[in-house]
C-alpha cells in the first residue's frame, strides 16, 4: 500500500478546510444578504406606496370624475424616479386608477392581497403573482379626510429583477471567495515545504520509526543518557540515567540541577566545548562523565547531551581479572607448597625414616581429607568450589588456617547470581579476612555458606582485632578505609553495591571473643 507523503496530506487538509469553511461562509453570508437585500426592497416598496397614499393630491383624486387622469401621470413620474417595476392605484374596490399599462386601467386589481389593507387598514408588504408576474410589494391603504379607507397604494418590484441583484452580489462574494482559497492554497503550500524543511523530509511513518529505534537503542545502553535545552530543562532521559540518579519517575521539563545537583553540564552550554572523562562522585558511586554539546542547522547551540557510566562496574571488573590472577597465583603457590613437601616425603623414603614419612603423609591426607569432603560433597557450586580452593591455596601460603564450617551446604547457585559477582563479594571478603589475621597469634578464617530457606546465606569469620564501632558504620563508602593507601576504600563499596543489584543484604558485627564477622544474605529469586 503506497503511503501518502506528509506534504500531500497537509495540502489536502488545509485546502479541503478552507474549501468547505470558505463555501459554507460564502452560502450563509448569500443567505442573509438575500434577505436584507429583499427586506430593503419591500421596506422601499412600502415606503412609497405609504408617501403616496397620504399625498393631498391623490385623496382629493379620488373626488373627480376622472381621478385616472390626476393619479397615472404621479404614479408613473414617481414609478421611474424610484425604480419600481409598477405603482398601480385602485379604489376600494381594487379597480385600478393608475398603472403602467394604460390598458388594465379601469380593470380589478390582481393578486388578491388587498383585503388587509382596504378592510382592515393595514400598510404591509407581500409577495404575489400579478398581472406583470411575480412580484414582491409594499399596500398602503388610502384614506380620505373622514378617516374613510377610499383606495390602495402598490409599488412593486419583480421578483426576476430582485433574484438578479442578490445573483450579482453573489457573483462578487464568490470572487472574493475565490481568492481566499487560491491565498489557502498558497499558504498551505509554504506551511507544507516549511514542516518538511522541519522534519529534514521525513514522512510521519518515518519519524515514527527513528523514534522507536530511539528508545530501543537508550534501553539497550547500560550508559545513563541525558539531554537537557539551552534553559537546562532536560529533554530526554533513558532508564540506566534514572537508576544511577535514583529517580523513579520520569523527570522530563524538570531543570537539570534538581536531579543532578553537582552536574557541569552549564558549562557546557556557556562555553561551547565538549568534557570528557570527567570523574566525579554521584550517590556514593564515582562515576565517568562524557558531555556534549548539541547543534541546530544553524550551528547554534540547542543543547547538551550528558553520558556518564558507574566506575564502579569497571572497578568490578578489575576485580574481578585481579581475583582470577590471584587464584592462579595461589594455585601456583599450593603447588609449589606440595611439591616442597614431596621433596621432604622423597627424602625421607631415600634416608629410610619410614615412620616419618608415613606420619606426614597421614597428617597431610587427614587434613586433605576433611576440607574436600566438605568442599566437594556439601559446596556443589562449581564456581564456590574454584574460589575456596584458590582462597585455601592463599591461606596455606601465609600460614593462615582456613576452615570451612562443616555445616556449610550449598546447591548449585541461580543463574542471576554469575561468575563475576561470586568472586566480587566472597572473594573480597575472604582476602580482607586473611588481611586482618595475619598479624594475630591465632590466624584462623571460617567460611560458612548455606542455601537452606529462602534466602543463600555467606559468612565469613575471622580471628583478627575486629572493626571499631565507629567504623562499622562507614565502612562501605566509597572511598573510605581503615588500612592506610591511597588506592584503599573500594572493596567493600564494590561489594555492597553488587549484593544491592542481586536485591540481598551485608551485615557486619564484631565477635566476643575477637575478630569480625561478615554475614551476606541472597534471596534466590529476584522480583
Amino acid at each position: 500500500m503506497t503511503k501518502i507523503s506528509l506534504k500531500t496530506k497537509i495540502l489536502v487538509l488545509i485546502v479541503g478546510l478552507i474549501i468547505l469553511i470558505t463555501i459554507s461562509l460564502t452560502a450563509i453570508f448569500a443567505f442573509y444578504e438575500s434577505k436584507d437585500i429583499e427586506k430593503q426592497i419591500g421596506d422601499q416598496a412600502l415606503n412609497a406606496a405609504t408617501t403616496i397614499s397620504v399625498m393631498p393630491t391623490v385623496i382629493r383624486a379620488f373626488e373627480t370624475e376622472n381621478p385616472s387622469s390626476i393619479l397615472q401621470p404621479i404614479a408613473e413620474d414617481i414609478r421611474e424616479f424610484i425604480g419600481a417595476e409598477f405603482i398601480v392605484i385602485g379604489n376600494a374596490e381594487s379597480i385600478r386608477y393608475a398603472h403602467p399599462d394604460v390598458e388594465k386601467i379601469g380593470y380589478k386589481m390582481v393578486g388578491g392581497d388587498n383585503d388587509k389593507a382596504l378592510i382592515d387598514g393595514e400598510f404591509y408588504t407581500s409577495r404575489a403573482i400579478g398581472s406583470l408576474g411575480p412580484s414582491l410589494r409594499g399596500k398602503a391603504p388610502i384614506f380620505n379626510t373622514n378617516g374613510d379607507i377610499i383606495g390602495i397604494v402598490s409599488v412593486g418590484y419583480m421578483v426576476d429583477d430582485i433574484q438578479s441583484i442578490i445573483f450579482d452580489k453573489l457573483i462578487k462574494i464568490s470572487g472574493s471567495a475565490i481568492i481566499v482559497i487560491i491565498l489557502g492554497i498558497f499558504g498551505g503550500v509554504m506551511l507544507a515545504r516549511n514542516i518538511r524543511k522541519d522534519t529534514f523530509g521525513l514522512e510521519p511513518y518515518q519519524i515514527a520509526a527513528l523514534y522507536h529505534d530511539r528508545n530501543a537503542i537508550l534501553s539497550s545502553i547500560k550508559e545513563g543518557i541525558i539531554a537537557i535545552d539551552p534553559q537546562g530543562r532536560i529533554t530526554m532521559m533513558n532508564e540506566p540515567a534514572r537508576k544511577m540518579l535514583g529517580l523513579e519517575n520520569t523527570s522530563e521539563n524538570q531543570r537539570i540541577e534538581e536531579v543532578f545537583p553537582n552536574t557541569k553540564m552549564y558549562d557546557v552550554l556557556k562555553s561551547g566545548k565538549p568534557m570528557k572523562d570527567d570523574e566525579m562522585k554521584l550517590h556514593n558511586r564515582m562515576v565517568i562523565v562524557n558531555r556534549t554539546f548539541i547543534r541546530n542547522e544553524a550551528d547554534e547551540i540547542v543543547g547538551v547531551v550528558a553520558s556518564f557510566r558507574d566506575k564502579t562496574e569497571i572497578n568490578e571488573m578489575i576485580t574481578t581479572l585481579s581475583e582470577v590472577r590471584k587464584y592462579s597465583e595461589d594455585l601456583r603457590a599450593q603447588t609449589h607448597e606440595y611439591t616442597n613437601k614431596l621433596y621432604v616425603l622423597s627424602g625421607l623414603l631415600q634416608l629410610g625414616h619410614y615412620k616419618e614419612a608415613i606420619e606426614l603423609i597421614q597428617i597431610e591426607s587427614k587434613s586433605a581429607s576433611t576440607q574436600n569432603k566438605i568442599l566437594l560433597e556439601q559446596i556443589k557450586d562449581r564456581t564456590v568450589q574454584a574460589i575456596l580452593l584458590g582462597k585455601i591455596g592463599k591461606a596455606s601460603e601465609k600460614k593462615i588456617d582456613f576452615q570451612i564450617d562443616p555445616n556449610s551446604y550449598l546447591e548449585e547457585l541461580p543463574k542471576h547470581i554469575d561468575i563475576a559477582k561470586l568472586i566480587t563479594i566472597i572473594g573480597n571478603l575472604i582476602d580482607n579476612a586473611i588481611e586482618s589475621v595475619e598479624a594475630s597469634e591465632v590466624k584462623e578464617v571460617i567460611f560458612f555458606g548455606t542455601d537452606l530457606g529462602e534466602d543463600i546465606v555467606f559468612e565469613i569469620a575471622d580471628t583478627g582485632d575486629g572493626i571499631l564501632d565507629e567504623d562499622i558504620k562507614n565502612i562501605f563508602e566509597l572511598g573510605y578505609s581503615t588500612k592506610s593507601g591511597s588506592e584503599r576504600g573500594y572493596g567493600l563499596a564494590i561489594v555492597k553495591d553488587t549484593i544491592a543489584d542481586l536485591e540481598g543484604q551485608i551485615e557486619v558485627h564484631n565477635q566476643p571473643s575477637g575478630g569480625a564477622v561478615f554475614s551476606v544474605f541472597i534471596p534466590k529469586l529476584i522480583r
